[in-house]
């Protein structure tokens, strides 16, 4: 098949040849596989701990997030690079397949060993899901028309990030659907959305026939993998295991060598290195990695602890803490499509960073005041600056990287561009858990020692002590025999604090709501940092032609000059 062929529509609308509904055609089978990937990483949360109880292996459950992370990661830029040499579609049907049939096998599960195997080959399919579609739709629309579509696709992760956690409670929250386990139909429900994707991408995404005669980074991928895996494992457990425990240090070398390793690699292999260390001489594609690492340190840090803040402080069920999200959804998709369709008009993108990251330190610092009391119209308010602040941020995030290296290194710039801000992500949540963690247990004994203080909170407590129910009962006599054990229950169990009378709770929500200012402190940090960033980020004009025309040409002329 030639290329003319292979982008040419009969109702031409865009640069690449393609009508307005050829392109929606395909965006739909992208979009159901992006959504799949997204979905996921949020919809196993909410049941995770019923699928731990079934499996008899509560302290096991932190393994099967890890499973998955580690794999989805390290097959990320893996994914980019095949896919540069061998062609974007039969692999991102091939992701999609994988991930299904991971999917199929984690609903069979008997055990939580079982579950982190299946989900770690859930995460093998997954990690080509989100970098492929996003690498596809840069071959088939030049980026002025691309920033427009992209915005669905934004639209697509924070809808995901919402609905994900109210489906896991509601599959998690029913003993057995047809006769199924409630909490199987968490993996199930991948199954049917999984083959209309595959479906619609095989009849409707036409793409010409690549093959690159460049060498394969086995060794490359085999560092990373040696350098990522210690890393991402100490990540997630190194806050049971203490940071500076034998295992952690473990970690902490086996990894430095891995990066090491895998630097000196990748400068060996040049052009044919899974990531080349010679993108990094081009200064847009080194801040933008930055930019994007930080972003999701700030991002995912914030997007997985307000539901912590909901639920715990504001007493919010799973599933209502995650339709309490819908803010954030909606002023993500409302910068996103708005800065897209403004691209699109005008070919210049660097003033949407700027305000994306402006908004997003304001909004995190304004989350930062919340208490346990602020009013939910409050809180939501904030959380649609922040969620405004993103989709500014993420949509011309990927499109400049995307337009920084030469057309041929799509999936390589595209994949970088979400690997960075997955390895960014998942330090944000371990660093942010970590303080979260540190400051309950000091947070709620001085909220507490302050309440004992006052009468009428005393009065509360020695009522509850001879007439509460059970769980206020234990709890008050704890406090009058001075059991310095109260604060650091909440640790162990934080559903206490929805169990006790409200009265009797105030003192441990408030605590909450202040460990909690200070994790959305650091976050502004974060963003703060993005923002500095992104000032001495330079705009480079956008490719006037799609993905595949403008790699055609510069294998016939060669790149552009400034685009290396």
């Amino acid at each position: 098949m030639t290329e003319s062929a292979a982008v040419a529509g009969t109702e031409g609308e865009s640069p690449a040849g393609l009508s307005h509904r050829a392109i929606l055609l395909i965006l739909s089978g992208l979009m159901l596989g992006m959504f799949l990937a997204s979905l996921d990483q949020t919809i196993v949360s909410t049941a995770i701990r019923t699928i731990a109880d079934e499996l008899n292996g509560y302290a096991l459950q932190a393994w099967v997030t890890t499973a998955y992370l580690i794999t989805s990661t390290l097959a990320t830029p893996l994914y980019g690079k095949i896919s540069d040499i061998y062609g974007r579609k039969l692999l991102f049907m091939s992701a999609i397949v994988i991930f299904l049939i991971g999917s199929a096998l984690c609903s069979f599960s008997t055990s939580m060993y079982m579950l982190a195997a299946f989900r770690a080959l859930q995460g093998v399919g997954a990690g080509g899901l989100m970098s492929l579609a996003l690498a596809i739709l840069g071959d088939i629309l030049a980026p002025r028309e691309r920033a427009k579509y992209q915005a669905y696709f934004l639209a697509v992760f924070g809808t995901s990030s919402v609905l994900g956690p109210v489906l896991g409670g509601v599959f998690a929250g029913h003993a057995s659907i047809l006769g199924i386990s409630g909490w199987r139909w968490v993996f199930l429900v991948n199954v049917p959305i999984g083959f209309i994707a595959l479906a619609v991408v095989f009849k409707n995404l036409h793409l010409p026939k690549v093959r690159n005669n460049v060498r394969i980074d086995w060794w490359g991928a085999a560092t990373l993998t040696l350098g990522l895996v210690p890393l991402l494992i100490v990540a997630e457990q190194g806050r049971i295991w203490g940071w500076s425990s034998a295992l952690s240090w473990t970690c902490y070398l086996l990894g430095a060598v891995g990066v090491v390793a895998f630097v000196l690699v990748e400068i060996a292999m040049k052009d044919a290195a899974l990531i080349p260390m010679g993108f990094f001489r081009n200064k847009n594609f080194a801040l933008g990695v930055a930019i994007s690492f930080v972003v999701g340190m700030a991002m995912f840090g914030g997007i997985m602890l307000l539901p912590q803040y909901l639920q715990v402080a504001k007493g919010s069920s799973p599933t209502i803490a995650g339709l309490q999200m819908l803010p954030l959804v909606l002023g993500l998709m409302v910068g996103s499509i708005a800065s897209g369709i403004a691209i699109s008009k005008t070919g210049h993108y660097r003033i949407y960073p700027i305000i994306g990251s402006t908004l997003l330190v304001i909004g995190m610092f304004l989350l930062h005041l919340v208490r346990a009391d602020t009013s939910f119209p409050v809180v939501m308010g904030f959380m649609l600056i922040v969620g405004v602040g993103l989709g500014n941020m993420m949509q011309p995030l990927v499109l400049a990287i995307q337009n920084a290296l030469p057309a041929k290194d799509m999936g390589v710039s595209t994949a970088s561009a979400t690997f960075f801000r997955q390895i960014g992500g998942t330090l944000g949540v371990a660093i942010f858990l970590s303080i979260l963690f540190a400051q309950i247990t000091p947070s709620i004994t001085s909220q507490l020692e302050t309440a004992t203080q006052n009468p009428q909170y005393v009065a509360v407590v020695q009522q509850a002590a001879v007439s509460g129910n059970p769980v206020d009962k234990a709890f008050a006599q704890g406090l009058l025999n001075k059991d310095s054990g109260a604060a650091g229950s909440v640790l162990e169990d934080s559903s206490i604090i929805q169990k006790l009378s409200p009265e009797l709770a105030k003192p441990l929500a408030d605590g909450f709501a202040d460990a909690m200012d200070e994790v959305f402190l650091a976050t502004t940090g974060f963003a703060l940092i993005a923002w500095v960033l992104v000032l001495f980020w330079k705009e480079v004009p956008l490719r006037e032609s799609a993905g595949l025309v403008a790699a055609k040409g510069e294998a016939e002329d060669g790149p552009d000059p400034s685009e290396v």
